[in-house]
């Protein structure tokens, strides 16, 4: 039959072009495959209808994944029918598990997660059975465990057995999210990682579906810029490649992640596309799911948005009205942790709204957190029970809530591994430090030494781990040593008046590449305790703490001396920040050796007067208390760019900046090293620097390492159990992230 073999060979085309996520293609070729046989001789043929049936359940996935749920729900019911013409047996039994678990995996794309499981399980027994008698496609069975996500194991030893790549691609893939539904970032983001890999070498049509679950977990992570990045590559493919259920949820996920930044306004435009484009699609459940991220971009705007005048905006009625509808809808929908996040957002109107009774009720519904309950969700619940608290006039229970969901959030964190989830899963727990510190700020007698331990357990969380002395990873390190030949190349190349942008490219590449594998390496260190103030005093030995907060637009410091601890306000955090901006700008102007002279007296005289602001506002009130005592400051947001060494009341007094008090208690009361000085030079400065003059007096055994000697290697050897160390290089912060700020040594960057 003519018809029937031109018709398989479109089908097998169409396929193909599926398997690649081409689907405007496989449509376009299984519909001609259709229209072929139906030019067939006999189209009852027993050949013509097994094909007629494939192409349909194929064409169920194309359409359903280019068009609507609808359609591909219709071309399963087309091919349903045509298996009643079927005699009993392997054949009519094949194809028919074929139909079962495609349409299983459509209920999965729709959300009806129990009718998808019960369908592929049916359709696993069919296909099972169908294979042990030499019957069928193991690919198919394959896709089901895939698709059920219940047998990863089962599915990647089927892989292997018939060497199916591209769905042990998938397999992984779905390891990565199953991962990350229990709450293990760093494994979710491994198999990632592995996946991309994977795709970019054999499968690259599924790279944007990969990037969209990469997101979704580096959002876990509290990593919402590079969140943002996966997905902002991401969507741009899934439009080309015209697959709707994808670009739909990849908007949803890149509206969380403007949340996370405040741009609620994107946050909105973004969740509204999306739901209009599941509406378009016939996606109930997964249109609720967009219109509830709408719905937090609209809460946050009526939360924290304002009058002008300081005065907090009424919120309308309607707002948690809509809540509690929308969260009546999801639950219906048998979506419960998104039921439970709308009427949490209406708690927190209510609140707003001063409907405590209402608010206490709704609060009452919101089920206990599940294992797989995304940890946001966790502090939100945290944060309602707080703020429903002061309402009552309650402070103990709010205090009490917002540290037990620093406590829930800390152990979150110490499952993280590499430097930057530990700080990214800060951002879960925001609302909860400024509201606990705020509470401390407006009582009727605020306490100083509270306040200290709240600060400490809101800040600097990631100086709570004890550092491992190396990189476990070897590919991390040997990356990294890729990345410091790289970084001296292109400096070498500047410095030669020729174009670095191809080697500005590759270290570019390579830095993406090392923070990459940074999420999932060993975890950073073994977590410590919050420093006490009882534990901090008695180590200071005479010198004073100062600790910086900011609350509103107020600027604090808690000023510790002996065993006593005082609060001082000290005016606007928005004077503060742009005095320090201001000074921070002035002193990169004078970086260069090479100005002209007035220009330097311009700008010292710019910079003189900047820190002079920042001495009378953040300084001055607090000489009464620390005298001339030597200082350690803890700094907060804009003011860690402050050199304070620069500000007049402390020329010439010895001081420590650190990041935490509990950070600087553990370097301070750790093993301190006894014995050598390190002197150390990096290239290209220009006069004479300390090192080879007044220093080298001071300490002359000291170890001096300059021009060549002056390597990575060498200088990090020098350093491991050295007392004191002195390095005079050029610098470079990096602003996106600080684990490549770096000294430049002889070999390249440290």
């Amino acid at each position: 039959m003519p018809a029937v073999r031109r018709a398989g060979a479109l089908y097998r085309r169409g396929r193909k072009a599926v398997y690649a996520y081409t689907f405007a293609r496989a449509r376009a070729l299984l519909g001609e495959a259709l229209a072929v046989l139906d030019t067939a001789q006999d189209p009852t043929a027993p050949e013509a209808v097994e094909l007629r049936v494939r192409v349909l359940v194929t064409l169920a996935y194309a359409e359903t994944e280019g068009a609507t749920i609808t359609q591909g729900i219709a071309r399963l019911s087309d091919a349903d029918a045509l298996l009643e013409g079927l005699p009993e047996g392997p054949l009519r039994a094949e194809l028919s598990g074929l139909s079962l678990e495609q349409r299983g995996f459509l209920h999965i794309r729709a959300g009806d997660i129990e009718m998808a499981l019960s369908l592929l399980s049916e359709a696993a027994e069919l296909l099972r059975a169908g294979l042990a008698d030499g019957v069928g496609d193991p690919y198919v069975l394959a896709s089901l465990y895939l698709n059920r996500s219940l047998a990863q194991i089962a599915c990647i030893e089927l892989c292997e057995r018939y060497g199916l790549h591209d769905i042990a691609i998938k397999a992984r893939h779905n390891r990565g999210y199953v991962a990350h539904m229990t709450g293990d970032v760093p494994t979710a983001l491994r198999y990632f990682a592995e996946t991309s890999r994977d795709c970019a070498a054999r499968a690259p049509g599924m790279l944007p579906v990969v990037q969209l679950d990469q997101a979704r977990a580096l959002l876990a992570g509290g990593l919402v810029d590079e969140a943002a990045r996966h997905l902002d590559d991401a969507l741009p493919r899934l439009r080309r490649q015209r697959v709707g259920q994808d670009a739909a949820e990849a908007e949803i996920a890149r509206a969380a992640a403007a949340l996370l930044h405040g741009d609620t306004a994107q946050a909105r435009r973004r969740a509204r596309r999306s739901e209009r484009m599941f509406t378009r699609r016939g996606n109930v459940r997964w249109a609720a799911v967009a219109a509830l991220a709408a719905l937090r971009a609209d809460t946050l705007d009526a939360l924290e948005g304002g009058n002008g005048n300081g005065s907090r905006r009424r919120v309308d009625a309607a707002l948690p009205t809509a809540a509690v509808a929308l969260a009546d809808q999801l639950r219906g929908l048998a979506l419960e942790d998104e039921a439970a996040l709308a009427l949490m957002l209406a708690v927190r109107l209510e609140i707003r709204r001063a409907n405590l009774d209402t608010a206490a009720k709704l609060l009452d519904q919101v089920p206990a957190p599940r294992v797989t309950t995304p940890v946001d969700h966790r502090m939100l619940l945290r944060l309602c029970r707080a703020e429903l608290a002061v309402a009552e006039r309650d402070v103990r229970a709010a205090l009490a809530q917002a540290r037990a969901g620093l406590s829930e959030l800390g152990h979150t964190r110490d499952r993280m591994g590499g430097l930057e989830l530990v700080c990214g899963t800060a951002v879960h727990g925001r609302h909860l430090g400024e509201l606990a510190v705020r509470l401390v700020l407006e009582g009727p007698r605020p306490d100083a030494r509270r306040l200290f331990g709240w600060l400490e357990r809101t800040r600097a969380q990631v100086y709570r781990y004890e550092p491992m002395p190396d990189i476990a990873d070897q590919r991390i390190a040997e990356k990294a040593a890729e990345l410091r030949l790289a970084k001296r190349t292109a400096q070498l190349v500047r410095l030669a008046g020729k174009s670095a942008d191809k080697l500005e490219k590759q270290t570019a590449a390579l830095e993406r590449e090392v923070e990459r594998q940074g999420w999932y390496a060993s975890p950073w260190g073994k977590p410590r305790p919050v420093a006490t103030l009882e534990q901090v005093a008695p180590a200071l030995a005479g010198r004073a703490l100062v600790s910086f907060a900011t609350s509103g637009d107020e600027v604090v410091a808690v000023v510790v001396v002996g065993s006593a601890a005082r609060m001082v306000r000290l005016g606007s955090a928005v004077d503060a920040a742009e005095l320090a901006a201001r000074l921070h700008a002035d002193l990169d102007v004078l970086a260069p050796d090479t100005l002209p002279p007035p220009v330097v007296d311009v700008v010292k005289g710019s910079a003189a007067r900047s820190a002079g602001g920042l001495d009378k506002q953040l300084i001055l009130p607090l000489l009464p208390l620390i005298g001339d005592s030597e200082l350690v400051i803890i700094p907060t947001g804009a003011l860690y760019a402050v050199p304070w060494g620069s500000l007049p009341s402390l020329w010439g007094r010895p001081l420590v900046v650190a990041p935490s008090a509990t950070a600087w208690l553990s370097a301070a009361t750790g093993a301190a090293p006894k014995g050598r000085t390190v002197l150390a030079r990096g290239p290209m400065l220009t006069g004479l620097v300390a090192e080879e003059g007044p220093l080298r007096a001071v300490y002359p055994d000291a170890i001096a390492l300059d021009k060549e000697h002056a390597t990575v290697a060498g200088v990090l050897a020098a350093l491991d159990g050295a007392e004191l160390a002195h390095i005079a290089a050029h610098g470079e912060h990096e602003p996106t992230n600080a684990l490549f700020s770096r000294l430049e040594l002889a070999d390249g960057p440290l």
